[in-house]
């Protein structure tokens, strides 16, 4: 497994061995093991979660101010512009953003550690993406950081106006939302 950093080095995007021919291809999405040696991270997954989206969806910012999630990303249909941004306010990449575009035909993953809030924009016409998350979906703690926070600076590449959630698009800035220590 390949493991490459993003601009924070917390998230990576990490490139399994895939094995092609003329009949397709095969590769082990994950391991326990393969992922611990190649990262160093000893994770627990304790739930894999699949979304559906057209064109211009906009899902997130998304984080639980308890239970903290890490996700493991991967887009198994469709292209996506995936982003994390850390919460943690002890690291020296507060407020900072790493995004990248995934393509379910790359093969590539995006790991998000705890502490982060996650979102993404569906490019294709549509997308699945799925998910691993180190601990269980709990919507009491459940925040939504406001995807178009001009102090995160992201840069979505949109093409038209986004189709988000009501919850999405209440979402509060970065500087009125609650972080992690």
């Amino acid at each position: 497994m390949k493991v490459t950093p993003t601009d924070i080095p917390d998230v990576l995007i990490l490139e399994p061995r895939v094995h092609q021919d003329e009949r397709g291809f095969f590769l082990e999405s994950y391991n326990r093991r393969t992922f611990r040696d190649a990262t160093g991270l000893e994770v627990d997954f304790v739930q894999d979660n699949t979304s559906f989206s057209v064109r211009n969806v906009l899902r997130g910012l998304h984080y639980q101010i308890r239970q903290s999630q890490g996700k493991l990303v991967q887009v198994m249909a469709g292209e996506i512009f995936d982003v994390a941004v850390d919460l943690r306010r002890s690291s020296p990449t507060f407020g900072k953003c790493a995004g990248r575009t995934i393509t379910g035909g790359a093969h590539r993953m995006m790991w998000i550690p705890p502490g982060f809030a996650h979102g993404y924009l569906v490019l294709s016409e549509h997308a699945i993406v799925f998910y691993k998350a180190t601990d269980f979906y709990a919507p009491e703690h459940e925040r939504t950081i406001l995807w178009k926070d001009p102090d995160l600076g992201i840069r979505w590449p949109l093409d038209a106006e986004p189709i988000v959630s009501e919850k999405d698009r209440h979402a509060r800035p970065l500087r009125s939302a609650e972080t992690f220590d």
